[in-house]
């Protein structure tokens, strides 16, 4: 069998095998080493099974990814998130469909602290499902708007696959987390567009509160986030201004958030456990699955199919256009079998060198990219979101959750289609 064959059959192979349920890391790094051991010998395979995971953990620029993932735990585990909603709820709840514009807002707010989608669903649908649904809100809406909202950890920097995308790519980081700043604010606000005119078009899908508030609380309320801003910033700003790369803007975060977490007097010994050990569990996780994909890139090396594959498009004359719609189609089946970390970490080594030799902006790639993982989150049968919200809400159908994201999708194409048409909206601080 041709090398060739072999690389794109331990693809197919790996594929198959994640989708029977097949831990994502252990597919790709058993397909890898097979194919490894037929293409360059045992002894060869061997020899990358010991060193890919030492140069993989030594890699200086991962160290912002348990960085990033220990300061959203911090966060969430000191409570400074909880004041968002609330702010939230008293300043936009007068909007129809406030709460649940507030609840898109609390995850752009919170996405913008943890870097992970995830998380972020997690986090804001424990706050914010109940409080609509006390309300009388839709249970579509509710559990939607959280579910779609949440993709937004992915897309405001700092960004986990930002990072993972940066070092893949071998661009600048920094750059990758301004170029997903426009993209991110406008799609939170393309979502909070659509929730108000789908609510005043039927109010009986979020009654309005009969509740009147007190200004002064509005204001206090709103006093109360000053924490998320101010780290924020911290991240954000060192990058900015080139006081801190990537990976020390990550330390320089988590520092802040437990200096927050300190003078707030939220910081005790118990939160600093548990956040430490969601971020161990959650920095194995992302790791394993990285040595996997590590050792199918040197599989595929071997194998030329990223050549290969770069050649074909070459002889097709195919303009970046075509490329990224077929990318598009590509992260859209993905994105019914696999997470997020799987998508990226088994396709990157096959796309980047063809949007390479196009000479094709990468930056302006990583943030399509993450936008395509954020609605392979939304999808069925997988859509990784949407089974979190149901977990948290086990009374509602899936098919209900299911139906009330099919509205934050149709966004997700329009979003998509002007950052595809308009490239200089995504690269315009970068």
């Amino acid at each position: 069998m041709p090398d060739v064959a072999i690389g794109l059959v331990a693809i197919a192979v790996s594929i198959g095998l994640i989708a029977y349920g097949v831990p994502i890391g252990l597919a790709l790094g058993l397909c890898a080493l097979v194919g490894i051991a037929i293409v360059a010998g045992p002894p060869v395979a061997l020899a990358m099974l010991k060193t890919a995971p030492y140069e993989l953990a030594a890699n200086w620029e991962f160290s912002a990814i348990p960085m990033f993932i220990l300061m959203g735990t911090v966060a969430f585990h000191s409570g400074m998130t909880q004041s968002l909603f609330r702010a939230g709820r008293l300043w936009l709840g007068f909007l129809p469909g406030g709460l649940a514009v507030a609840t898109n807002y609390a995850c752009a707010g919170f996405g913008a602290a943890s870097g992970s989608s995830l998380a972020t669903t997690i986090a804001m649908c424990r706050l914010t499902v109940p409080e609509m649904r006390r309300y009388g809100y839709d249970p579509g809406l509710a559990t939607g708007v959280v579910a779609a909202a949440g993709t937004l950890g992915s897309m405001i920097p700092p960004s986990v696959l930002m990072v993972i995308f940066g070092i893949f790519a071998e661009v600048s980081i920094p750059k990758l987390f301004l170029a997903g700043i426009v993209p991110g604010v406008l799609t939170a606000a393309v979502y909070s567009l659509m929730i108000v005119v789908r609510c005043r078009a039927n109010p009986s899908l979020a009654p309005a509160p009969d509740t009147t508030e007190d200004p002064n609380e509005k204001w206090r309320a709103l006093a109360e986030i000053w924490p998320l801003p101010l780290l924020i910033l911290a991240v954000i700003g060192s990058i900015y201004t080139g006081v801190a790369t990537a990976t020390e803007a990550g330390a320089l975060g988590t520092v802040t958030a437990l200096l927050i977490a300190l003078a707030r007097r939220t910081l005790t010994w118990k939160i600093l456990y548990d956040s430490l050990l969601d971020s161990l569990i959650n920095t194995a996780a992302i790791f394993f699955i990285a040595v996997g994909a590590v050792l199918l890139t040197r599989l595929l090396s071997f194998c030329g199919v990223p050549a290969f594959l770069t050649d074909i498009m070459l002889q097709w004359s195919v303009d970046p256009l075509l490329l990224i719609l077929a990318t598009a189609v590509l992260y859209l089946i993905l994105g019914c079998l696999l997470d997020p970390l799987g998508m990226i970490f088994l396709t990157l080594p096959i796309i980047i060198p063809m949007y390479q030799a196009l000479d094709v902006n990468l930056i302006w790639l990583g943030v399509l990219v993450v936008k395509f993982v954020e609605i392979g989150l939304m999808t069925p049968p997988v859509g990784m979101n949407v089974f979190a919200v149901k977990t948290l809400n086990p009374d509602i159908p899936i098919s209900v959750i299911f139906k009330g994201v099919s509205w934050f999708l149709l966004c997700e194409l329009a979003i998509l289609a002007a950052l595809i048409a308009f490239p200089q909206m995504t690269l315009l601080f970068v």
